[in-house]
């Protein structure tokens, strides 16, 4: 599978802010320079900062430029439950937890609308950051009938939304919550944190129909390693 040419640029920056040589409050290339040193258009260039900065992992500040960011992400809660977002997914890497298919009573989170012996597709990875922390855990299960291949996928790049989208799946809606909650033993271990500190976690779910899911995810987030904003227009008149 041909890796797309932004992201390829985008991780060779995060391999170099891994790495340390490009430590918080460096400056990262324009996107003219990226264009001029990769070959790539403008567009191409602005999406790759576009990505890092989405991410946390790099800021933005208008006629100033590109700058590496603080380990501590700051995410604008509106664009955490953006369905935009979800398509894309954000840079570093996945690693795989387990991936296996089972009987819906098994999964390790309900599928609205499936019967307990329904087959769906249980996926649990832990997403890591440039520098190899753990950021969050996510849960997938979707509908086996919906993604018989999936288990077949790159696992570790796999993007869910646009993936079911490739494969024609009709969705009707996506329905999101934040729920916050405390972690539990299997969980803290996996975001190296402590039994019972509160967290924030994201649920999605993909409706075909008013109460019947393709897919539930959701995003467990680190604690301590975000901070979550809102940032809305001031009102005129």
């Amino acid at each position: 599978m041909t890796v797309p040419l932004y992201v390829q640029i985008r991780r060779e920056i995060e391999a170099r802010i891994r790495a340390g040589d490009l430590p918080p409050g460096a400056r990262l290339p324009t996107e003219k320079d990226l264009s001029t040193q990769h070959g790539v258009s403008r567009a191409t260039a602005q999406r790759v900062l576009n990505d890092l900065a989405e991410a946390g992992l790099a800021i933005r500040r208008r006629r100033h430029g590109t700058f590496v960011a603080d380990v501590t992400r700051q995410i604008n809660l509106l664009n955490f439950v953006t369905p935009a977002t979800a398509a894309k997914g954000v840079p570093g890497r996945h690693e795989v937890i387990s991936a296996r298919i089972v009987r819906a009573a098994d999964a390790v989170l309900p599928l609205p609308g499936a019967s307990a012996d329904t087959a769906v597709v249980e996926l649990i990875r832990r997403k890591l950051d440039v520098r190899e922390e753990p950021q969050s855990l996510e849960r997938h299960v979707v509908l086996f009938a919906a993604a018989p291949d999936l288990l077949d996928e790159d696992l570790e790049e796999l993007v869910t939304l646009p993936y079911l989208q490739r494969r024609g799946v009709a969705l009707d809606a996506i329905r999101l919550y934040l729920d916050p909650v405390t972690l539990g033993e299997t969980e803290a271990a996996l975001l190296n944190s402590r039994i019972g500190t509160p967290a924030l976690m994201r649920r999605r779910e993909l409706l075909a129909g008013e109460d019947h899911a393709i897919e539930v995810v959701t995003t467990l987030v680190r604690p301590g390693t975000a901070e979550f904003f809102l940032e809305l227009p001031v009102p005129t008149g």
